[in-house]
């Protein structure tokens, strides 16, 4: 697997990405203006709401308006910042937790005074995440916990506790970290309750993801451009793949060719992830927004974009992507249990070549009814892989129900464990631990 490189695109200042290579330290922190005094409570939700922040694990749901709803429960509140990153073609969550994570407790401290609570879960299964995580909280004061009180944070203590939670797909769904960090299988559950409402020890609890809290630290410093770019995490059949900072709005084709170094459109790309699904070349043109992705029939969602090249054929890739839904989803709703294995079989029938037109047929009339069930979006995910690849690859479709391609038949769709998966590479804490 390359390294990764990092970097950000000419028209972000003062990005997440930080400007010093390798873990970045609480001095080196401070002296880069971390743990300042800047807009709190009521305030500092306004000016989220301002900025237009939205969460970055996916959903894109505006940051003020959950802040404000959890602020606004009765009762102790609970913070959790979700550092599960499932989706196996992103790396942001884990690169900032290995690289920066005193930006994350930053961020994690001023949503805790935002809201009025007390205590912070750090939720991760990256064991160097955890490592990183640990050596920070340490610098704050203690080895798991930490009691701060400066101009921006609650006078009385606040704690600070790292919780390692078995990797797997869902676990990173809400629902299943509020779940594992009570005691139980990180598995998603029915809803309502939501954690807003009953969440870590049944009180009201912000769950929010990792890059969604690295930026409230710029928003509260009144940082130009705060929340206006994000991190996207390219990978896949290209000759620069990296974790990049880009500003919303521009086109997939200029990251691909000025960060990626990618000459002229790919045969296509996976977009959000896994969960948006794939589109064809078209993709080179589309806008990098939440809403006008959507409008497109795709998505941005945790802003991974894998780009596939002329080697990559669509129908395999989707395959490989249902498969995997078939393996990681969670087993407890029959929906999704069965769903996401009938779609990967007949993905992989296709691939083979050996579908037939009743079999593609059934795979598109799953794609119609499968939608919204389920306790999580796992299905979801799965029925937008199935329906892209018959909306964006119809020719391909049609040729594989006679005759597998050459790379297809060069495939094995059942042992393939993580398709394009990306790593973060090795980031190690100044105080010595190795990660």
């Amino acid at each position: 697997m390359p390294a990764l490189r990092t970097g950000g695109h000419p028209a972000v200042r003062h990005g997440l990405l930080g400007a010093q290579p390798g873990w970045e330290g609480r001095a080196d922190y401070e002296r880069g203006g971390g743990y300042q005094p800047g807009l709190s409570g009521a305030d500092l939700i306004t000016a989220v709401a301002a900025s237009g922040l939205r969460g970055r694990g996916g959903a894109a749901f505006p940051v003020a308006r959950k802040l404000a709803t959890v602020a606004a429960q009765a009762g102790e509140k609970v913070v959790l910042v979700n550092g599960e990153e499932g989706e196996p073609a992103s790396v942001k969550d884990r690169w900032l937790l290995r690289a920066r994570p005193h930006l994350v407790i930053d961020g994690a401290l001023r949503a805790a005074e935002a809201i009025g609570a007390r205590t912070v879960w750090l939720y991760v299964s990256d064991p160097a995440s955890a490592l990183s995580l640990d050596a920070a909280v340490a610098e704050l004061g203690a080895v798991s916990s930490a009691t701060l009180s400066s101009a921006t944070l609650p006078s009385a203590p606040l704690e600070l506790r790292v919780f390692r939670v078995e990797a797997s797909y869902v676990a990173g769904e809400e629902t299943a970290a509020v779940n594992a960090v009570n005691g139980r299988p990180a598995k998603p559950s029915e809803k309502p309750p939501r954690p807003f409402e009953e969440g870590v020890g049944g009180r009201p609890t912000l769950v929010t993801n990792v890059e969604s809290v690295a930026n409230l630290p710029g928003v509260s410093g009144g940082t130009a451009g705060a929340g206006q770019a994000f991190l996207m995490t390219l990978g896949g059949a290209i000759p620069r793949p990296g974790l990049y900072e880009v500003p919303f709005g521009i086109p997939l084709g200029e990251v691909t060719e000025v960060l990626g170094g990618l000459a002229g459109a790919a045969r296509g790309y996976v977009m959000g992830g896994y969960f948006a699904g794939l589109v064809n070349s078209r993709g080179h043109g589309l806008p990098l927004d939440y809403d006008a992705l959507k409008a497109e029939g795709t998505g941005l969602g945790c802003g991974a974009v894998t780009v596939l090249g002329p080697d990559d054929c669509p129908v395999g890739v989707a395959a490989l992507l249902l498969a995997y839904y078939g393996r990681e989803n969670a087993g407890q709703c029959g929906s999704c249990f069965n769903g996401t294995a009938a779609m990967a079989g007949v993905a992989a029938a296709l691939a083979r070549g050996e579908a037939r037109t009743a079999d593609i047929e059934r795979l598109a009339g799953w794609t119609g009814f499968l939608p919204g069930r389920g306790a999580c979006a796992t299905l979801d995910g799965a029925v937008n892989v199935a329906a892209s690849l018959l909306l964006e690859f119809p020719d391909e479709v049609a040729a594989h129900q006679t005759r597998a391609c050459a790379a297809c038949a060069a495939t094995d769709f059942l042992t393939t464990d993580s398709p394009f998966a990306v790593s973060p590479g090795s980031i190690t804490p100044t105080v010595g631990a190795t990660l």
